[in-house]
């Protein structure tokens, strides 16, 4: 079926009997030793399934495949996973240096399984574990066949409800996550990323394998103690804000930002200076959200602006590459959002519309308007929570795909 992708599991050549699971370093291939070409076993498998997907669609649909044994160039294929692991605490801290450095050479496609591959997770273990999962590019729970079920619905409606919202959550990111990916494709910038590549100016960041960045704009500390209360979150750049995506609460960068926890918490912050693009409403799939509508959240850094994109394709073939997409800058300067085209030659359109924006760090404006690339105006809905300073533009409804400007008139003039 169109819809059947393939996952290359165990292509590494294995001999279970030797030494090291696999042949020895030294046997030959004609004039190579194994060890020269070991991992290109699972280059060439993942790059011929690659290409066997392809020629299915007669070369216009994207492939999926997963593959577990890679080398230098497997980004070109599909994603990776770091493996069989174990549902041990020590297990789900390390996939996150794991993938840190996968991301860092190339392999931004890469997650572990959540709950471990081997053993039986604790049921706290399994929730932080989607917890952390959730906010890693691959996102899979996978186990040992020999285990003990563990699907999300077995752990007392509590725990699903957990695991459901924090599902729930990687979904309203999808665009973010898709314009990380768009980026990764052009540049190899690596999608999770350590907090040293933004901030390489900042020693406290440099050993910091326990919290990470998505792109620039999302720093996420996931839980990963047994039993902990709170966790010590870094916060980058002394000029820098950084407000908690759940909460708006503001806080400063350059300082280690103690958090309260509870087993409903996954610290996230938006950093201050972004736009990001969300979609709220929840579905089935993410095909059922293709043309929902979306949530700029604009969080304003010290100096009132902030700037964003929003990528746009179908998605699923390569039609991209002839200019068949949408990409757009949002930005936020002297109380004006506005969105501009950033390839005036591509050729896309969408049904998609933006249904509200969500100002943080604002203050309140007397009015709001919205100007059309037409010229038309129209005054806009908004609500105000002084107590946080989040200012929500309600129901602006300009398309996606469109220029259009959003002007916040101050309180007395």
């Amino acid at each position: 079926m169109e819809n059947l992708y393939t996952w290359n599991d165990m292509n590494e050549p294995s001999v279970f009997n030797g030494p090291e699971v696999t042949m020895h370093k030294d046997a030959m291939h004609g004039s190579w030793e194994h060890r020269e070409v070991h991992n290109l076993y699972g280059l060439y498998v993942h790059m011929a399934t690659a290409q066997g997907l392809l020629e299915r669609s007669g070369g216009t649909e994207r492939p999926f495949v997963l593959t577990r044994a890679f080398f230098a160039g497997s980004q070109r294929y599909g994603a990776v996973w770091t493996g069989d692991n174990a549902a041990e605490w020590d297990h789900l801290k390390i996939s996150i240096p794991m993938c840190l450095s996968l991301g860092l050479v190339g392999m931004s496609f890469c997650g572990a399984d959540v709950g471990g591959f081997f053993k039986s997770p604790s049921t706290e273990l399994l929730v932080r574990w989607y917890q952390t999962g959730a906010y890693q590019p691959f996102f899979r729970a996978h186990a040992h066949m020999d285990t003990p079920r563990r699907e999300p619905w077995l752990f007392g409606p509590e725990n699903t409800a957990l695991i459901r919202e924090v599902v729930r959550q990687r979904y309203t990111f999808l665009p973010y996550w898709y314009q990380l990916f768009y980026h990764a494709y052009h540049t190899g910038e690596p999608v999770m990323r350590p907090l040293w590549v933004e901030y390489p100016q900042d020693p406290a960041t440099f050993a910091l394998d326990d919290e990470f960045l998505l792109g620039r704009d999302l720093l996420v500390h996931p839980v990963t103690e047994e039993g902990a209360r709170g966790v010590t979150a870094y916060l980058p750049g002394k000029d820098e804000a950084w407000f908690d995506i759940h909460t708006f609460q503001k806080h400063n960068g350059g300082q280690n930002l103690y958090i309260p926890v509870t087993m409903s918490s996954i610290p996230v912050f938006q950093r201050g200076g972004s736009i990001i693009p969300r979609k709220l409403r929840v579905r089935r799939s993410s095909t059922c959200m293709e043309h929902d509508p979306y949530t700029l959240y604009v969080a304003l850094n010290n100096q009132r602006t902030a700037e964003g994109e929003l990528y746009i394709d179908d998605g699923h073939t390569f039609n991209y590459e002839k200019k068949e997409f949408i990409h757009r800058r949002f930005s936020f300067i002297k109380n004006v959002l506005s969105s501009a085209n950033l390839e005036p030659d591509a050729q896309f359109t969408t049904k998609s519309w933006v249904e509200r924006i969500v100002i943080l760090g604002a203050s309140k404006p007397s009015m709001i308007t919205l100007k059309s690339a037409d010229g038309e105006e129209n005054q806009l809905e908004f609500d105000f929570d002084a107590s946080m300073s989040v200012l929500t533009i309600r129901k602006p409804g300009m398309n996606a795909g469109a220029d259009w400007t959003v002007t916040l008139q101050r309180v007395g003039g």
